[in-house]
């Protein structure tokens, strides 16, 4: 950190990605050195040039959680520029770090890290139950299945942090907060009540409002057949409609597990011509899907699981040609 002269006293903002990883890395931090007063930057899963909204700031403590460097790199120089104290904790690709004494950097793009793990490792494991949340939220479920284990969890608790990292994960997916149940500012500030996930999994209703959500979902989801495939990948495309903008990630995540040997694109109809995607790399072989991805409009994400928020129609077809070509 860089040493300041005792004058005003900086304010303090806490911008996080609006899924459960973000949720649980931002919960383990304030569990471990609270900040109330924090102002709370978030949004949807996909928003992630978060820094964006707060470039002008001064006189600031800025931590920054789960959200690409590389998106967030001209609001992030801006920020140092203007002598912010900025800790940016992540797992996606980062591109170019820049080089300042403002800026304290933990960044791990290794497909079997999630940013959530980092701060676990930083916390000495402290949290580590959230963390392990986290963990199957984003889909490493041997990761969060090895941690909880090596804690000699029964397989009834491992299901419970399981359930709650997934229901995390399935809020933070829609196009635009409308469709989401609800904020992530208000479902980390419900979070936040609780130290122990068992008491938050035994006591929620927002939990218990995420589960039956998830539940009608999924169960419009499963009735969808393949729109595409080739050997073991498999593309599904989905209408546009809240239910499916909110269970595209987890669906996706689902038939992940359930065919780790294939590669998985989720297409959602945008409703003005354009198609949201997620990406996931065969659980057997996580690598390609941000390089694929990073390559049309709008995408991004990391190398296990990526998407792109606005593909014209007219090129899917390419898409589907470089997927299958990625992953052959």
């Amino acid at each position: 950190m860089v040493a300041r002269e005792k004058t005003a006293q900086p304010a303090r903002y806490d911008v996080f990605n609006g899924d459960a990883d973000g949720i649980c890395s931002l919960h383990q931090l304030r569990l471990a050195e609270p900040a109330p007063d924090a102002v709370l930057v978030t949004g949807v899963k996909r928003d992630i040039a978060l820094l964006k909204r707060i470039e002008k700031l001064g006189n600031s403590i800025v931590t920054v959680l789960d959200i690409s460097m590389h998106v967030n790199n001209a609001s992030l120089q801006k920020l140092l520029d203007r002598n912010n104290e900025v800790v940016y904790i992540d797992h996606h690709y980062a591109g170019d770090i820049p080089d300042s004494p403002f800026l304290t950097a933990y960044i791990e793009p290794q497909p079997d890290r999630c940013t959530s793990l980092i701060v676990d490792a930083l916390l000495g494991g402290k949290y580590r139950l959230w963390a392990i949340c986290a963990a199957f939220g984003d889909n490493l479920h041997p990761v969060a299945a090895s941690a909880a284990s090596e804690l000699s969890l029964s397989a009834e608790q491992t299901a419970k942090l399981r359930e709650i990292g997934e229901l995390l994960n399935y809020n933070g997916y829609g196009a635009q907060l409308e469709d989401l149940y609800f904020s992530p500012d208000y479902l980390y500030s419900a979070v936040r009540k609780y130290r122990d996930p068992f008491d938050f999994s035994e006591e929620s209703h927002t939990l218990k409002t995420l589960k039956t959500g998830y539940e009608n979902d999924m169960s419009f989801a499963l009735d969808q057949s393949v729109f595409a495939r080739s050997g073991d990948n498999r593309v599904y495309r989905f209408p546009d409609s809240p239910w499916s903008r909110r269970v595209s990630g987890v669906f996706a995540n689902h038939k992940a597990r359930e065919n780790p040997a294939g590669a998985h694109a989720m297409i959602t109809e945008n409703g003005d011509g354009s198609l949201r995607i997620s990406v996931r790399a065969p659980i057997d072989d996580k690598r390609g899907a941000d390089t694929l991805c990073l390559s049309f409009p709008s995408g991004g994400g990391r190398a296990a699981a990526a998407g792109i928020n606005a593909l014209p129609e007219d090129m899917l077809g390419e898409f589907i040609d470089r997927f299958n070509a990625t992953y052959e």
